[in-house]
């Protein structure tokens, strides 16, 4: 018998998630979701990211003078600036602490929202925590799978610490949501990083 970890009285927003000694896979149960980690063959893109040694360059001649110890550093110094170009590349509609309810449970504002054709989900991990951060991500793509009910394309996600990346994707049609066992740091692998991004959010061909 199916044990409930969630009071279904109570209301939640996407940052009780992070704060809940819970598993992933028990909160994701409760929306009737399931959960795997894996390595996940994440989309690239074929474009030149060779603009990007600017930005490279910058962060690997500043980062030693800047302490990255609060979420407010990490996001002005670190997650700002990529999702900056990252709109350069791709165009996307960006939207900050993004407010969105889709139910009691489900509610609260997304740290960064984009969207072309393709939509792109990134949370900061609150107190460098990726793995409580992943948490609340799967619940975010959970509320927007949920929200964008006309698509069927995959939703991807990603979780960030500043330096450390780990991507996430929701299976719309199986209810599946898979957590990628590599992570990607910044700025060593700034280009990889983008790969994935701009591949995220470009239309098909």
């Amino acid at each position: 018998m199916k044990t409930n970890r969630l009071d279904l009285n109570q209301s939640y927003t996407f940052s009780s998630y992070f704060d809940l000694n819970i598993e992933p896979e028990e909160i994701l149960a409760e929306f009737n979701y399931s959960f795997a980690r894996k390595m996940l063959d994440l989309p690239n893109s074929n474009q030149d990211f060779s603009s990007l040694s600017t930005l490279k360059d910058s962060l690997q001649r500043r980062l030693p003078f800047i302490s990255l110890t609060s979420e407010i550093a990490r996001r002005e110094v670190l997650i700002a600036p990529i999702l900056l170009t990252l709109i350069d590349y791709t165009q996307a509609q960006l939207r900050i602490e993004y407010s969105l309810t889709v139910s009691d449970q489900l509610k609260g504002s997304l740290d960064y929202y984009l969207h072309t054709q393709k939509n792109l989900l990134v949370i900061e991990a609150k107190k460098a925590d990726l793995t409580k951060g992943f948490t609340q991500l799967a619940v975010e793509l959970i509320a927007l799978d949920q929200w964008l009910k006309e698509d069927e394309n995959p939703l991807y996600g990603a979780v960030s610490t500043g330096d450390i990346w780990q991507f996430g994707r929701l299976d719309r049609r199986c209810k599946h949501i898979e957590q990628d066992l590599s992570l990607f740091r910044v700025p060593a692998d700034l280009e990889d990083l983008f790969s994935c991004l701009v591949a995220i959010l470009s239309p098909d061909p």
